[in-house]
Formats: C-alpha cells, sequence, structure tokens
C-alpha cells in the first residue's frame, strides 16, 4: 500500500510539472477602441500618443504593436495628460483634481508604463470664467503685457514667430492679438466669427500652424452657428482659400497637428480616433493600425479562425485593399517606440458580425487587431432604409462646407438584418452568415464582381404542428432582381426558416456542401450544391408559447414608429443616431434578457420539467464521420443538441462525388439521448480510436492534420451547462462523466476545443476542453478523460455581456468584450502568447529645457507650474518656447 501511495504521489507531482508546462493564464492585450476617452496627449519627442478614459485607464500608443496600459487606483476621469519634453515621463489630472505622474520604464530590455507618485513640480489646475490675459515673464517673474477681452475665454495659441496671440470665445469668436512690449488695447485686436451672423456655440480650441511656403494652418474645434447646426460636432481647417468644416459622428474630446509642414490632423472623438493626412490633396483619412472602432455597427457575435492558409489570406486581403481606395496613401505618422515582439507564428483571422448586417475580417494575429475586409449582407435584401435619406450629404456651394469623417455609424434601419452566427472554412473559401430574422446565406470567395440572382429556399420548422402563431419580426424580403457584387464573399443560395427567428446554431461542412442550423423551433441541413433541403426536424414543445414570441417584436415596432416619426420632422442625422443608439441597447437588452431567460441564474443539478420555456432551443450542432450503425462502418453524421438536455444524431447518406449533382442527400434518424437533468446541451464532440478530436473538414486533405483512428472505437462527448459525460459509439453507452455544477450554481457559457503545446518540448502537446462558466471562469478539461486540469478567474460574473461574447481560438486563446468597443485578448496556455513586447527610451536631444515646459506646450490648455500669486483664478495658459514667456488669463 505504500508503494502505491508513493508511485501515485509521484505520477501526480509529475502531472503538476507537465500542467505548468501546458497551461497559463495571462491578461494580455486590449484590442480595439477605449470606452469613453475623455483626455488626449502627444509627445513629439517620442512620438507617442496617449488617451485617458472616464474610468481612469491611461493608453500609450507608438508605431504598430508599441501599446502601454495603466490604471489609477481613482474611479475618476482622466481629464489631462501631458508628456514631459525629452523624457519617458508624463503627467496625468483626473477630474477630482489629483495629479499623478508615470514613467516608462525599461525592465530586462522592455518597458512597462508605471505611476511614480505625485509630480516633483507644483502644477495647478484653472477654471474658465474671466476676460483679462497677461504674458508673464517667467525670468524676471513679471507682468510684461496686459490683453483685454470682452467674451469668456475657451482657448489660447501662441504663432511660432511669437508675433500674434489668437484666442477663441464661447460665442464662436476668436482674436488675433499682436504681441508687443506694451499693453494691447481694442484697436489692436482683429476679431473674427467664422459661422456669424447668427449666434454660434464656442469655438474650444483653436491652433495655427505654418508652413514652410504658402499660407498657415487655422483649426478650429466648435464655433458652429447653434439653432441650424448646433449638434454637429466639427473640426474647421482653413489653409488659404481650402476651408473644410470636418464633421464627426461623436463628440469631439481633443485634437493636435503633428509637425512636418504640418503632416497629419489626429482627432479624438468620442467613438474613434481619426487621422487625416494635411499634405495630399484632398485631406484624405490615414487608416489606423490600432484604436480602429470595432463597434461602428454595434457587434453581434464572433467567430475566430486559426492559421489561414496563405492563399485564402492574401485573397482576402485583396478584396479589402479593393475597399480601401479612399484612404491616404501616406504611412502612419505616430511612429514612437520599438516592437520587439516575435512575428506571428501563424496567420488568424477574427470575424465579427454586427447589427446593420455586416460581417468585418479582422487580422488577429498580433497585437494590433487589424481591418481586413468587410462583407455586407443587406444588398441581398429589401430593408427599412430609404435610400435617399442621407440626411448628411454635402451640396456644392452648402455653408458651412461639411465634409463627413470617420467610419462610426451605429445607425441600423432594420435590426432584422444583425448577424448572430458566423462559419468559415479556411480550406475551400466557403462562408455561411445568419442572422436575426432566421435568414442563412452562403457565400463563396471570388476575385471578380458578379452580378447574379439569390433565390430563397424556405424551410417550415413548424412542420405542420398545429396552435402556433409567431408573433415576432418578418422575415426580410428578398431582391427578386439580380444584385452587383463587389470582389470578395458572394452570396449564391439563401435559407430563410419559418417562423423567422433568431438563427441559433450554425455550421458548415465544405468537404459535403452541407450546412447545418438551428433556431428555437429546430433544426434543418442544406445541400448548398443542389440548393435542396435535406433534413427539417421541430423541436418545438407543444407547451412552449414562448418560443413564438419573437425577442424582438416589440422592439422593432417602436423603431419603426421612431423612424417614421423623425423622418416627417426631418432632424439632423445626428439626432437621429442618438435615438436609434439608444434603440440599439434596448435591442441588446432584449437579447441579453432572453439568453438568461433560456438560462435561469439560480440553479441545483437536478431533473426540470420538459414544459420549461425554449426546450426546443437549438444550442449547437456538429458533422462527425464516426460509428451509427455499427462499429465496422463508419457514415457521415449530423447531431443537434437542445435547450431541453435532448441530442439528435442523424445518419447521412452522400452519393459519390461524380453522381453528386444527381443524386440527393439523404438523412434518417439513428440516435435519440434524452438527458436525466435535462440541462442545455451547450456542445457535442467525437472523438476518434486515440481519443482525439476528429479533424476539421478537408484538413487531412491539406495535410495539416493526421487521418482519425477509424479502429478503435469512437467516443461521444455531450457538453451540457452542468457536466461532461462521454458516451461510447455506437452503442452509446454512458462511459464516465464529470460534474461541473455544485451548490455555487455554475454552468457552462461557452466551450472550444484546443490544443495545448508545451513551452519546454516541440514534440509534446494535448487536446482539451476550453470552457468559460457564468460565473466568469475559465477551466481546461482533458479529453478523453474529462478530468479538471486548471481554472482561473476571468470575466467579472456580473459581466454577462461579456461572457456572452467570449470566443476562443484553437491554440487556448480568447477574446471577450470588456466595452462595446474593446475587446480584452486572454491565454490558457503556456506556448501560445501574443503580447505587447516593446522599448521606450529618452531622446538623446535634451535641446529643450528639462522640466519647465511640457512636451508639445503648444495644446492650448489649462495646465502650468505656479508662476503668480493670482494663478487660482486662471482659466488657460499658453507657453512660448523661444521666449520664456507665459500668458496667464485672469478672472475679471
Amino acid at each position: 500500500d505504500r508503494m502505491k501511495r508513493f508511485r501515485r504521489h509521484g505520477q501526480e507531482s509529475q502531472r503538476e510539472r507537465l500542467k505548468q508546462e501546458l497551461f497559463q493564464f495571462n491578461k494580455t492585450v486590449e484590442h480595439g477602441f477605449p470606452h469613453q476617452p475623455s483626455a488626449l496627449g502627444y509627445s513629439p519627442s517620442l512620438q507617442l500618443l496617449a488617451i485617458g478614459t472616464r474610468s481612469g485607464a491611461i493608453k500609450l500608443y507608438g508605431a504598430p504593436g508599441v501599446e502601454f496600459m495603466g490604471l489609477h487606483d481613482e474611479n475618476a476621469a482622466v481629464t489631462q495628460v501631458h508628456f514631459l519634453p525629452q523624457q519617458v515621463e508624463l503627467v496625468t489630472l483626473l477630474d477630482d483634481n489629483s495629479l499623478h505622474m508615470w514613467t516608462l520604464k525599461a525592465h530586462t530590455g522592455l518597458s512597462e508604463l508605471l505611476e511614480i507618485g505625485q509630480p516633483s513640480a507644483p502644477f495647478l489646475l484653472f477654471s474658465h470664467c474671466g476676460s483679462l490675459m497677461v504674458v508673464w515673464d517667467l525670468k524676471k517673474q513679471r507682468a510684461i503685457q496686459h490683453i483685454p477681452g470682452t467674451q469668456q475665454l475657451e482657448s489660447v495659441w501662441w504663432t511660432e514667430d511669437g508675433g500674434y496671440l489668437l484666442s477663441s470665445h464661447n460665442d464662436g469668436s476668436y482674436c488675433r492679438w499682436t504681441m508687443g512690449s506694451k499693453d494691447v488695447d481694442e484697436e489692436d485686436v482683429k476679431s473674427d466669427i467664422p459661422y456669424g451672423h447668427f449666434p454660434c456655440k464656442a469655438i474650444s480650441k483653436i491652433v495655427q500652424l505654418s508652413t514652410e511656403e504658402g499660407p498657415p494652418f487655422l483649426l478650429f474645434s466648435g464655433g458652429m452657428p447653434r439653432a441650424s447646426y448646433g449638434d454637429r460636432h466639427c473640426i474647421t481647417v482653413i489653409h488659404g482659400k481650402t476651408h473644410v468644416a470636418l464633421d464627426f459622428t461623436s463628440r469631439i474630446i481633443d485634437f493636435f497637428a503633428i509637425r512636418g509642414d504640418p503632416s497629419a490632423l489626429v482627432v479624438l472623438v468620442e467613438e474613434e480616433l481619426v487621422v487625416i493626412d494635411l499634405q495630399t490633396e484632398g485631406w484624405p483619412v490615414i487608416q489606423t493600425p490600432y484604436l480602429v472602432p470595432l463597434h461602428s455597427s454595434a457587434i453581434t457575435c464572433s467567430h475566430h479562425v486559426s492559421a489561414i492558409p496563405l492563399k485564402l489570406w492574401e485573397r482576402v486581403l485583396a478584396a479589402g485593399n479593393m475597399q480601401s481606395t479612399h484612404y491616404s496613401k501616406k504611412p502612419w505618422p505616430i511612429t514612437g517606440g520599438q516592437n520587439l515582439g516575435p512575428d506571428p507564428p501563424q496567420r488568424d483571422l477574427l470575424l465579427t458580425g454586427h447589427e446593420d448586417g455586416t460581417v468585418r475580417f479582422w487580422d488577429a494575429s498580433g497585437v494590433c487587431l487589424y481591418p481586413s475586409y468587410k462583407l455586407s449582407t443587406a444588398g441581398v435584401f429589401h430593408t427599412d432604409a430609404d435610400p435617399n435619406d442621407n440626411m448628411n450629404q454635402g451640396t456644392e456651394g452648402e455653408w458651412p462646407p461639411f465634409r463627413k469623417v470617420g467610419c462610426f455609424d451605429p445607425y441600423s434601419d432594420d435590426p432584422r438584418l444583425g448577424v448572430q452566427k458566423i462559419h468559415l472554412c479556411k480550406y475551400s473559401g466557403y462562408l455561411t452568415v445568419a442572422g436575426t430574422a432566421g435568414q442563412i446565406l452562403v457565400l463563396e470567395l471570388n476575385d471578380e464582381a458578379a452580378e447574379q440572382t439569390v433565390e430563397a429556399k424556405v424551410v417550415d420548422l413548424l412542420q405542420g404542428q398545429e396552435g402556433f402563431r409567431w408573433k415576432g419580426h418578418t422575415q426580410l424580403d428578398v431582391r427578386e432582381e439580380p444584385v452587383l457584387f463587389p470582389p470578395g464573399f458572394q452570396p449564391f443560395a439563401l435559407v430563410q426558416c419559418q417562423p423567422p427567428a433568431v438563427v441559433t446554431a450554425l455550421t458548415l461542412h465544405s468537404e459535403w456542401k452541407l450546412v447545418a442550423f438551428g433556431t428555437s423551433h429546430g433544426f434543418g441541413l442544406y445541400d448548398y450544391q443542389q440548393k435542396n433541403n435535406v433534413l427539417i426536424k421541430c423541436t418545438l414543445n407543444p407547451s412552449d408559447q414562448l418560443a413564438m414570441e419573437g425577442p424582438l417584436s416589440r422592439v422593432k415596432s417602436i423603431k419603426k414608429s421612431l423612424r417614421q416619426s423623425f423622418r416627417r420632422i426631418r432632424r439632423s442625422r445626428v439626432s437621429l443616431r442618438k435615438h436609434h443608439v439608444n434603440n440599439a441597447a434596448k435591442v441588446r437588452s432584449v437579447h441579453l434578457a432572453f439568453e438568461m431567460e433560456i438560462a435561469p441564474v439560480q440553479r441545483k443539478i437536478e431533473a426540470r420539467s420538459s414544459d420549461d420555456s425554449f426546450t426546443g432551443l437549438v444550442r449547437t450542432i456538429y458533422f462527425a464521420d464516426t460509428f451509427l450503425a455499427d462499429s465496422s462502418h463508419n457514415t457521415p453524421s449530423l447531431w443537434a443538441g437542445t435547450n431541453g438536455g435532448c441530442v439528435f444524431a442523424y445518419m447521412l447518406r452522400l452519393p459519390a462525388a461524380e453522381r453528386r449533382a444527381d443524386e440527393p442527400v439523404t438523412a434518417q434518424p439513428a440516435k435519440e439521448i434524452q438527458l436525466m437533468h435535462r440541462a442545455p446541451v451547450v456542445g457535442i464532440l467525437v472523438l476518434d480510436g486515440h481519443g482525439a478530436p476528429l479533424p476539421e473538414p478537408l484538413e487531412v486533405a491539406h495535410d495539416l492534420a493526421r487521418s482519425p483512428d477509424m479502429q478503435g472505437s469512437h467516443h461521444l462527448v455531450v457538453i451540457s451547462e452542468e457536466q461532461f459525460k462521454v458516451f461510447g459509439l455506437p452503442k452509446v453507452s454512458a462511459k464516465t462523466k464529470l460534474k461541473l455544477t455544485a451548490m455555487d450554481g455554475s454552468r457552462v457559457r461557452r466551450v472550444g476545443v484546443a490544443w495545448f503545446g508545451s513551452s519546454r518540448s516541440e514534440d509534446y502537446g494535448e487536446s482539451g476542453l476550453v470552457v468559460l462558466t457564468n460565473q466568469g471562469d475559465v477551466h481546461v478539461v482533458s479529453l478523453p478523460t474529462v478530468k479538471m486540469q486548471v481554472h482561473y478567474p476571468c470575466v467579472r460574473r456580473e459581466d454577462v455581456s461579456g461572457i456572452a461574447s467570449c470566443v476562443f481560438t484553437k491554440h487556448g486563446q480568447g477574446f471577450y468584450l470588456i466595452s462595446p468597443s474593446e475587446f480584452e485578448r486572454f491565454s490558457l496556455s503556456a506556448r501560445c502568447l501574443v503580447e505587447p513586447r516593446c522599448l521606450v527610451e529618452a531622446p538623446t536631444d535634451s535641446s529643450t529645457q528639462r522640466g519647465s515646459l511640457l512636451d508639445g506646450a503648444s495644446s492650448a490648455h489649462r495646465i502650468t507650474k505656479q508662476e503668480s500669486e493670482d494663478a487660482g483664478k486662471m482659466s488657460a495658459w499658453h507657453l512660448y518656447a523661444k521666449k520664456p514667456s507665459i500668458i496667464l488669463h485672469h478672472a475679471c
């Protein structure tokens, strides 16, 4: 006995060491645009951009891949960010009036952002309130010039030659003051209200930049006429005879110009970062390699595909490049720091589905989540959108001369377009996309534009059941005329479910040319080669009337009435957008309630009655080539799992390839499993004779996986919300199980299969199940033994939408939304890790006076050193770097 215990202890300790080589939890990088930004900073000497947020986060960005993040302990908004000149330090000001000092400290060859306490030099914050400006000599400690004002001051700017001062005011005016040794009187001022003569909004910031040849650039934010354009968010750029009002779709936080005659205008608005190329005719936008607004339209689902073959990758990028011709050809102008991370080991894509019916392809191989290609599905359908209802269209001679910029546009005319499920086969280039109104599109990649008609194949999932009447939204109307589809993924087949409920499960088998799908009423199988329905199965429980309501029915009517009333009064696009954003939030909250409804919060492991709501809702669907009839003949099969703990298996008969065009695919019922505790089935998996998951379609044909073992017995793994159960095939005999749920009420919310490679040995690795629970914990469960390996806290348990948005990768990483615009990336693998590895060094040029001026002191804002007895009453300031002078703005 003692010997057995010793051997067991030795095996356990060896297993623990192996676990440390396989599994390791890290939150690695935040992709996307910071939620609720509140401050912008820039260091010309470091070439770094800084963004502060209302939640107290501070984020730094340089060259692509150079990223840093810090978080203030205080739960307060960052109101200002300033870099110190020629140093790797910066100062942040919070709205609780606290100041914080940060540094980029190098450690083992890499930099990290650390808070190092309060600034050593005293700083003051000044409120906006008065009308007298004073030019103050920093060396002699005395006032050298007084400048009167008639309006409340918003910002000041000193021209580079020191000859003029510009001040902007709350009545939409700006003034140009001549600088000299004597005090300025009213005759010296040149005042202008660019968008008068009617009352205008404040010009919150003004900047004038000289050029090597020709007139200067004048840039200012605000100043729009209150009555007609008071809700526009604009920055005006005037250069010679060129005058443009850049019109953004969300509130302007701040802006700055990158010098170099000047080369670019960088604008932070509430929902995106926009960079304008000021050196190219037409001032086009420069595409951002990071900080891309993932939420241009609200994200509704995600799908990750690992290790994309080079040919498919190049074709997707080529299609995306054709969509990006309107962007500037200039390189990204913010180039600070060094990206020391290794090249990504493989090409990965993250696909996001959106409320407006688009699917966006992102290069997720490295630290920067870069936009590669955008697919729109709306063109297949007639929607409620009015093509002539573009309220933001500029016309010739319009004043102000508006130009719409940025890509954030959450306005969605028809919530039925929302994408709910995506499946891409990386080997064949086939893609299937399913939506909110029961639509399933099958698309293929085409390098040329093509005009074609997409015919809908209707699938009646009620199968003649009586007593049901669908009360939800109607289906989308398909265009009968041919549609011209641009190069990229083009739809060639469409399945329309009846009732037109949300598609809840979707998968595609490119080798068999089949698509399987499920809703709250049943599931179906579609042959996209012959364009035929192969199988329709109703899973609706006769007592389940709730499944006939449709979660969007009430929201849809609200949206329609709002849209009609707003069209009648012809308000501006921005006003309209605000209401639709609120409605989008309502749609998402209904979806959330729907998800919570189908999985009540408090539950022990116990059998539930079959008359619970949504028991027929199909949660997972799966193809497998395995043993169903007997142990000597494998056959293609389809498996579906429902919310009521039921698993259906169908045997598929596929004609030989040469007869496929003439003979139909057939399906016949083979097995039906009812789990005793009736918990929702969230995953189904078949393991081969070696206990390994079956390869993906075409994976073996492309020599990227070994052929499955078809000699030994296969196993079926059924993952319910509450346990993992293994059955032997073909008899479906129970073998082993692992219960997840104890009294704490943990339930499986997301599950995936991942390969974990050893961090010490290139040759060793294991397959495992990766699991996210409703408590926000991630687990790894071994295969085929279904034993718990590791678990880590990952998502806050209160973050229901974060948990619902989680997607796993095939190599032990994952993504989930930490806000509507940001993915948190994490890794469970000790080998596969994508995180920023970068170095920022202090500039060698120290000609600027160290510590006395802020880097980029030309930013017309409100912080300076304590240089005056009455400084507490100052509301705006500006430093002139060539002479030790400062402008102080005093109260009346």
